[in-house]
């Protein structure tokens, strides 16, 4: 085994004993708002009981940050494979291509394949809620969509699909990011060639947005926001490399800097919006990048633990990936168990809790049967191969995104990973 397989097979073996916890709980906050949004559309949380107790501007934010979730995604997505790269790697210049995206494959595309030959078979069989039937799209347009990254261009141009595809949308902008991302660091090479690259990708996040005006689902959906979030984790994960250690004072103000600017903008959206537009989701990615740098420092010094109670919502983190791409199998059959019921909107609010437990066990269970153990047989086939010095298929400790999101690795400032403890 050459020194630097036994680097990449170090900082694998390293990568599920330490976790980042205050990063898995940003996954979890992300993945429960794309859950509760989803569902929402469709058993809203306004228009009954809740509004007598809460204020109806208050319900409405809470039903309408599904989006908002999905750019914390990549923000986190970047954050994370940019350090995991860094951990084996020692440098994002010496990046191995053909390993990164082994890695990249064999976490995305056995849960990902799976759940498209589910969503083919619902639509064969005529199931409700996942026949594409809008006029120019077909099955195997929307698969051959899903396979070459542009779902979510294949949507700007017909229309939306069935929410179990529409949700893969965010893997089309992030695995095409990750694509170019390490013919990238070796064609540029130096650090500071790539971090201002990087830089006037992330800032680019409002005018690319608001060049869009005329098409809202490509708007929303467009390639080069959903890169600029990216972009932030990955200089985000560039810093925290490059500066491992900071003064406590310095790691507390970028932590409620990154808190304020998230709750702000999940929260108050529409008190921003009117003031930066387009500018409010630049500010979103910029604090969820913040926050996530500060998180990998405080990890490194041994940090604080979780508050009490928030167990449940790191472990919705740990399988934001798997419960991503599985939630609309849920809502949808919530929503129809609802409406066989003729159960009125009143207390649709109680609907709410039962389908964020039944979307976590069922990306539990996919994780559990179907996600780790391959994860594990390739991981060992990697590591067999490159034992006799033959190059062989790898597994990986990362995760997706998406509005997907997904990671299980650790963040390293360093070529050997030091303990810390994600996962787009």
């Amino acid at each position: 085994m050459t020194a630097q397989s036994e680097r990449v097979a170090a900082a694998l073996a390293a990568e599920d004993s330490r976790r980042l916890d205050g990063v898995d709980l940003l996954r979890g906050l992300s993945i429960l708002l794309v859950v509760v949004h989803h569902l929402a559309l469709r058993i809203p949380l306004r228009d009954g009981w809740l509004e007598t107790v809460l204020p109806r501007r208050f319900l409405g934010t809470l039903m309408y940050n599904g989006y908002e979730g999905v750019f914390v995604f990549f923000v986190i997505s970047g954050f994370l494979i940019a350090g995991n790269a860094i951990a084996r790697w020692g440098s994002l210049a010496r990046i191995d291509p053909g390993t990164f995206y082994a890695l990249r494959a064999a976490r995305i595309l056995p849960s990902l394949v799976l759940v498209v030959a589910v969503l083919s078979v619902l639509h064969l069989a005529g199931v409700p809620f996942h026949v594409i039937d809008r006029e120019g799209q077909s099955l195997g347009r929307a698969i051959l969509a899903v396979a070459g990254l542009h779902l979510n261009w294949y949507e700007g141009r017909t229309g939306y699909l069935p929410g179990g595809w529409d949700v893969l949308w965010s893997l089309s902008i992030e695995e095409a990011f990750y694509l170019a991302f390490p013919v990238v660091c070796l064609l540029l090479r130096r650090q500071a060639l790539l971090v201002a690259v990087l830089a006037v990708l992330a800032l680019s996040l409002p005018w690319t947005r608001a060049a869009l005006v005329g098409n809202e689902i490509w708007q929303e959906k467009a390639y080069l926001p959903g890169m600029a979030a990216i972009a932030a984790g990955v200089l985000a994960a560039l810093a925290a490399a490059r500066w491992p250690r900071v003064p406590r004072a310095l790691m507390i103000a970028l932590a409620l800097l990154g808190s304020v600017g998230l709750a702000a903008t999940l929260l108050f959206g529409y008190l921003l919006w009117p003031l930066l537009r387009d500018g409010t989701v630049l500010v979103l990615t910029l604090s969820t990048a913040s926050l996530v740098l500060a998180l990998s420092w405080e990890a490194r010094t041994g940090g604080a633990r979780p508050p009490r109670g928030l167990g449940w919502l790191r472990a919705m983190g740990r399988r934001s990936y798997e419960i991503y791409l599985t939630h609309m199998f849920v809502v949808f059959g919530v929503v129809a168990v609802f409406q066989a019921t003729g159960a009125g909107t009143y207390w649709g609010f109680l609907w709410h809790l039962p389908t964020l437990l039944l979307a976590w066990a069922l990306g539990e269970l996919l994780a559990c049967a179907w996600s780790d153990p391959l994860n594990t047989l390739l991981r060992a086939r990697w590591r067999a191969r490159n034992a006799t010095g033959v190059p062989g298929p790898a597994a990986t400790g990362e995760a997706a995104a998406g509005s997907g999101p997904s990671s299980n690795g650790i963040i390293a400032a360093s070529p050997v990973p030091e303990p810390a403890g994600p996962r787009a």
